[in-house]
């Protein structure tokens, strides 16, 4: 790490909150990022049991929603968005309903660590649309670094095999692999307008008006039946279990994560939050019983290694 970010806390403003150590900072991170992951897991165990697709992203955005209402009030932001930025503000909350969907898609059809690694693989999308659009090249080494991802990701999709015909996936499977990949290329576009139409926006302010877009779509798309059985109730205990399950631990990592960011030195120990996809492959087992190979554990691996490094490299 250089030196210009050694040392955070000497160039904070004077009225910023004091940072937690480094190893509070990061284990508050990897309890979010575990809460996370428990919530996917907990998606498909809802999904598995009758739940529908849009009322899963509903009551998550819901409990998003009221958490990040709570803070705009409290810390009183105002709400009154910049002149000619509301349509940016549009576009990125029907970004993230898109990428709701197509995530929660994923975790439906395969397993839930599968569609975690495949949908992390973003920041590479970003990069290449960041340039496409007229951002800095990626460099050679950051090149490599996004070629030994993508090896990773082949590593633990088993596409060898796959294609090889050693191992037989359903046309359900590919879909979700696709759904994976869309909701990647999605979030890029998402972090694309953030960073470049909405990045003086207020921070809980611009979540909170995409949460209601969410929100908001979630309804309307459910009254239209856009998404058949969408809006279905769980069929059995299980089901139910795991829709509290989902509000319960996405609303605790949000609300971690919103609150204390100031103090976390994000620019630092951001990366521990690509500890979710592992800590979702062992949930995923554990209450699940989903098991990868052990080539795909390794491709795993390698998919999350190469995504610190850059993450890394990035915040240096």
């Amino acid at each position: 790490m250089s030196s210009s970010v050694s040392n955070p806390a000497s160039t904070r403003s004077p009225g910023a909150p004091q940072l937690f150590p480094r190893h509070v900072a990061v284990m508050v991170l990897a309890v979010v990022a575990c809460c996370f992951a428990g919530n996917h897991v907990a998606a498909r165990l809802a999904f598995e049991n009758g739940t529908g697709l849009l009322l899963a992203i509903l009551c998550r955005s819901g409990v998003a929603l009221s958490i990040l209402m709570a803070i705009v009030f409290f810390k009183r932001h105002s709400i009154r968005l910049p002149r000619g930025l509301g349509r940016w503000q549009l576009v990125l909350g029907l970004m993230i309903t898109i990428q709701s969907l197509c995530l929660y898609s994923a975790v439906a059809r395969v397993p839930v660590a599968l569609a975690l690694l495949t949908a992390n693989t973003f920041p590479i999308i970003l990069a290449l649309l960041t340039w496409g659009l007229g951002g800095p090249r990626p460099t050679l080494r950051a090149a490599g670094l996004m070629l030994f991802i993508l090896s990773g990701l082949v590593l633990a999709l088993d596409l060898p095999a796959i294609l090889g015909g050693g191992v037989e996936v359903t046309p359900s499977w590919w879909l979700g692999i696709g759904f994976a990949l869309a909701s990647a290329t999605v979030l890029s576009v998402a972090f694309w307008v953030t960073d470049h139409k909405l990045a003086g926006i207020n921070g809980p302010v611009r979540s909170m008006f995409t949460m209601v877009v969410v929100f908001i779509s979630m309804i309307i798309a459910g009254l239209g039946d856009i998404v058949p059985g969408g809006m279905v109730l769980p069929n059995a205990t299980p089901g139910w279990i795991g829709l509290a399950a989902l509000m319960v631990l996405y609303g605790i990592a949000f609300a971690v994560l919103f609150i204390n960011v100031p103090r976390l030195d994000m620019a630092r120990n951001a990366s521990v939050m690509n500890m979710e996809p592992i800590a979702t492959l062992l949930f995923g087992w554990v209450i699940l019983g989903q098991m990868i190979s052990p080539i795909q554990m390794l491709g795993g691996l390698v998919v999350v290694s190469g995504i610190v490094i850059l993450t890394l490299r990035k915040s240096t």
